[in-house]
């Protein structure tokens, strides 16, 4: 019962029948905090006018006022998957989990986040969300929207995932039919945290990381490069011509002994002198919530600092930092109006030189110069060059190298002397939600609107410094002379440019309708208005989304449930009189375990089967406006025949279709969730979508002639089916607690309808899996068996062998196979030969706590594609083609010597057209299975937490990408010409005030 002003509360938890609830957790305004024991009963400190909140997990919470605290307090069970923390928040609408006709998977963040750490909301995704490959692309149909704390298309890399409470993935037609045209692949709701009633929290999160290389380029030495280049130059000379070989032996054989490694340079960019063994990162979170019955509040503010790669200039301090704060704040108006404001400001610099070392490395031959010129090697008794050295700027006692290829753009002085650059990010965010309860009209009637304004934007702030660069001459091992390149002249000013903004204003409002139909019928209704218009600089149109939304929810003793939900779209890309589409959809749910012949059954807790379909209408996949009408451009100009007057040509490029129309994505779900034992959870769903009347041109269907008057047309059409099969187990033996999980996504796609034409049959892409790759197929190398030699050593193809059209070939050059036998190897004679994307995908955790100490486990593969070593991510390490920097890789080169043990063509100073083309020499497995981050948590006991003042206090260390299993990991682990994979471990502090 209640007690005087400031006095200690005793009261009694129970459940509907008078049993005492342990485990209770109370909450009060000032931060006290306290449990229900055994016999559910509890103390805590109160003002006259406090309230207390009541949790306990599976029975539905309770507000509490001081004065109402006589007799017991009773806490009513919720069923199963009803509870608060089944409450899935899905952007526009809640629902329970239990309620989800549609397919839905969502994690709850709070628990998971003392033991696993990791800040990145995309890394969250991965291997956790059943349905999900990768980070975004949910069943292999394309990357998801990411709706935000209900705006939709806002970018989750602004967040860290300390301030995110729930990420919920909507899958199928049914789930997603509410945000319209934007959702035809797939949603990914995320919202961020709140304030809660009497729940005062203050958590501060710490860590310290370093990373390093996994894997780093490997480019030829010198000497290496120049005795092979050479070769490529004797391959290159026609028979019977002696060649002229670019690199003399004396210079081989000096850059390889260091007998002066400045004038006769062999320079690593990827080595140490240049690329940081290792970077550090530290990362800095706060938070602050609390409340009241009228107001709440949740504050989360950031800093994070992480190092450069390249770090060359100490003057730059490269590297990144980011701040953050939010602030998320409900409040009560009146009785009948509740409120939120939410208000975000990011702001991420990026400090680097203006030179891209990391790019210029991809080229720049290793003996091409010396970035740095020793002083004491310049002969100074030539009075010009003692005051060319006089008045020249030193580094360390070195000047700056350069070549007359480069001048002042040689990368290494660039990036040392002249100046730097300052990249400046920045986000704000808005939102306002005003909620009305509108009992008094209808019971069960209630509306909202939410109003949101976002903007980005990214500019430069530049120091462009002048300098001077040298390159020596050399008399001997002296240099005597110097070329000289620029001024020094340093930037007195920053210099600021654009990178571009972007600007968004949303707005939605809703209608909610809930009623109870005696005590087995519930009806739950929605009508939504939605809004947004998105503006980037440089670009006229803007893009604007806007449709009506509707959901009928129907339920029979929670049991039983049908869900009609839809949009009806407008889009400005399609014709007036066109631009209305409906999205019709329907689910239907059936809770089996709660029929007689399964209710109180020991072994199935719960079992639901679900069925949905249904139609989303979009114009995601219409790339551009007016594609409905005829465009015309400018032509050439023209005289008429006197000669006087000019006038220009009108240039047609497309025909008009104002029949044009929406994509559709056909949509089919079934599926079944379960829990068994009291420990096993299982969520399987078999999947059908189309995705329908996609936009092209159609080849088939005019003559050549008529190409320039095509219009566009609905036609395309592809098809996706799959299953996708979630587990987790969780079970206490003893001490140990064991929460296993797994989930596995199958997606096989197919180009249903394609206008196209070619020669051959195999030919078509028509049939087959939507990321085919064509290419030729290699039968290794041509030998010299394979060529006639005439009287002067010139090679020709043997008759009756296939000649190829990509030009002259050779010994040592890629032999194709002729697919269709007519002697000739060209693009006709390519065929499927794999695919980019992976039809297998799976994800496992596991989650092992022992008394103080936890370890958690993350592990993600695929299995299935290939990749394409002739990828331009690549830069040319793979395709090392003509006149380029020579890689590992050329180490395996033709030659008469290794004609049956050679992986990589000969070797030519030429651009090859016959060796560097898609064919299945380039391919690779892409198939892997990766340790994504681990993490072992300690968390000190009671005792010692009340010494330090504190609520909870953990420490934990963890790494990240720490093994890959993979038959190509040398090729998957490559990054060239950017920051290379790494490999990170942290150390980190978590406390609760």
């Amino acid at each position: 019962m209640a007690q005087k002003k400031g006095l200690n509360i005793k009261a009694t938890v129970v459940d509907k029948q008078g049993k005492p609830v342990s485990g209770a957790s109370v909450y009060a305004p000032n931060g006290d905090k306290t449990s229900s024991n055994a016999n559910g009963q509890f103390e805590i400190k109160l003002l006259d006018d406090d309230s207390i909140t009541i949790e306990k997990k599976g029975y539905e919470s309770k507000i509490v006022n001081v004065l109402d605290l006589s007799g017991n307090i009773t806490l009513i069970k919720s069923p199963f998957l009803a509870s608060r923390e089944d409450e899935i928040k899905m952007g526009v609408s809640n629902r329970n989990r239990r309620d989800m006709v549609g397919s839905a998977s969502t994690i709850n963040t709070r628990d998971r986040s003392t033991y696993d750490n990791t800040q990145f909301v995309r890394n969250y995704i991965s291997g956790l969300m059943l349905g999900v490959r990768g980070s975004e692309n949910i069943r292999g149909i394309g990357n998801a929207i990411f709706v935000i704390d209900g705006v939709i298309g806002r970018d989750p890399n602004i967040l860290n995932m300390e301030e995110v409470e729930q990420i919920t993935v909507l899958k199928d037609a049914n789930a997603v039919a509410l945000y319209g045209s934007q959702a035809r692949n797939g949603v990914i709701v995320i919202n961020t945290k709140r304030g809660k009633v009497n729940r005062k929290e203050v958590n501060v999160n710490v860590r310290s990381s370093f990373s390093t290389p996994i894997a780093l380029p490997n480019y030829l030495s010198s000497a290496q490069y120049m005795e092979l280049f050479n070769e490529a130059t004797i391959n290159d000379t026609a028979a019977g011509v002696t060649p002229i070989l670019p690199f003399s032996s004396e210079m081989i054989s000096n850059t390889r002994n260091g007998v002066n490694p400045i004038k006769y340079p062999n320079v690593d960019y990827y080595s140490n002198q240049f690329v940081e063994p290792f970077i550090t990162s530290t990362n800095v979170i706060t938070e602050f919530s609390g409340g009241n019955e009228k107001n709440q509040y949740y504050v989360n503010v950031g800093w994070n600092r992480s190092g450069s790669w390249v770090d060359i200039n100490e003057d730059i301090n490269a590297g990144t930092d980011r701040f953050n704060i939010r602030g998320n704040i409900d409040f009560k108006i009146n009785d009948w109006i509740t409120s939120s404001l939410d208000g975000i400001a990011i702001i991420r610099t990026t400090r680097a030189s203006r030179a891209n070392l990391l790019s210029a490395a991809t080229t720049i031959r290793p003996n091409a110069y010396a970035p740095f010129i020793p002083a004491n090697l310049i002969n100074t008794s030539d009075p010009v060059l003692a005051g060319q050295l006089q008045s020249a700027r030193q580094f360390n006692g070195m000047l700056l190298g350069t070549t007359q290829e480069f001048g002042t753009n040689a990368p290494v002085a660039l990036a040392i002397a002249g100046g730097y650059r300052n990249t400046v990010e920045r986000a704000t965010q808005f939102n306002n939600s005003i909620n009305f309860n509108l009992d008094k009209i209808a019971k069960g009637l209630s509306a909202k609107t939410y109003l949101s304004f976002d903007f980005y934007d990214s500019y430069n702030l530049t120091i462009n410094n002048q300098f001077k660069a040298y390159q020596p001459d050399w008399t001997g091992n002296s240099i005597t002379s110097l070329g000289v390149f620029g001024e020094d002249i340093k930037d007195l000013s920053e210099n600021v440019s654009t990178n571009g903004f972007t600007s968004r204003f949303g707005f939605y409002g809703l209608v909610n309708y809930q009623k109870t139909i005696g005590e087995n019928h519930s009806l739950n209704t929605t009508l939504l208005a939605f809004y947004n218009s998105e503006n980037r600089n440089n670009v006229i149109q803007r893009d604007i989304d806007s449709h009506l939304g509707f959901q009928v929810s129907y339920d029979y003793k929670k049991k039983l449930y049908v869900d009609f939900s839809g949009a009806y779209a407008n889009s400005i890309k399609l014709a007036e009189g066109n631009r209305g589409g409906l999205s019709p959809t329907v689910g239907l749910a059936y809770v089996l375990s709660e029929e007689p012949f399964l209710k109180d059954n020991d072994f199935v807790n719960y079992l639901k089967i679900k069925a949905s379909g249904g139609i989303i209408k979009s114009d995601i996949g219409i790339n551009g406006y007016y594609l409905y009408d005829e465009n015309y451009t400018n032509g050439n100009n023209f005289t008429w025949a006197d000669g006087q007057r000019n006038n220009r040509r009108q240039n047609i490029t497309q025909g008009a279709n104002p029949n044009l129309g929406f994509e559709e994505r056909i949509d089919l779900n079934v599926g079944f969730e379960t829990y068994l034992m009291n420990s096993l959870w299982i969520e399987a769903n078999y999947f059908r979508s189309e995705l329908d009347k996609q936009i092209t041109f159609l080849v088939d269907q005019y003559p050549s002639f008529y190409n320039a008057f095509r219009p566009y047309d609905n036609f395309n059409k592809n098809l996706y089916t799959g299953f996708e099969l979630g587990l987790n187990y969780n079970k206490t033996y003893g001490d140990v607690s064991v929460s296993l999980g797994a989930n596995v996504l199958y997606s096989q796609t197919e180009r249903v309808r394609r206008s196209e034409v070619f020669t051959e049959d195999y030919l078509q892409t028509q049939g087959r899996e939507i990321s085919t790759i064509f290419g030729l197929v290699d039968q290794g190398f041509y030998q010299e068996a394979d060529f006639d030699v005439d009287a002067t050593g010139n090679y020709t193809l043997k008759a009756g062998a296939p000649v190829p059209n990509f030009g002259k070939v050779q010994p040592g050059d890629l032999k194709y196979k002729d697919q269709n036998g007519d002697n000739i190897i060209d693009n006709d004679d390519r065929i499927a030969i794999g695919q980019s994307s992976s039809p297998w995908s799976y994800g496992v955790n596991l989650n092992i706590k022992y008394k103080s100490f936890n370890l958690f486990v993350l592990g993600t593969g695929q299995t299935g594609a290939f990749g394409n070593k002739l990828n331009s991510s690549f830069n040319n390490y793979y395709a090392v083609n003509g006149n380029v920097k020579y890689s590992e890789v050329v180490k395996g080169r033709w030659t008469p010597a290794t004609a049956n043990t050679a992986t990589f063509p000969r070797l030519s100073t030429n651009a090859n057209q016959n060796n560097f083309r898609a064919s299945t020499f380039w391919i690779y497995d892409n198939s892997f299975f990766n340790i994504n981050r681990a993490q072992l948590t300690y968390e000190f006991d009671d005792v010692f937490i009340k010494k330090l003042g504190v609520e909870d206090f953990s420490m934990n260390i963890s790494g990240t990408n720490l093994f890959e299993i993979s038959k190509n990991r040398d090729v998957r682990q490559l990054r060239i010409g950017s920051n290379p994979l790494s490999r990170a471990f942290t150390l980190g502090l978590r406390v609760s005030f």
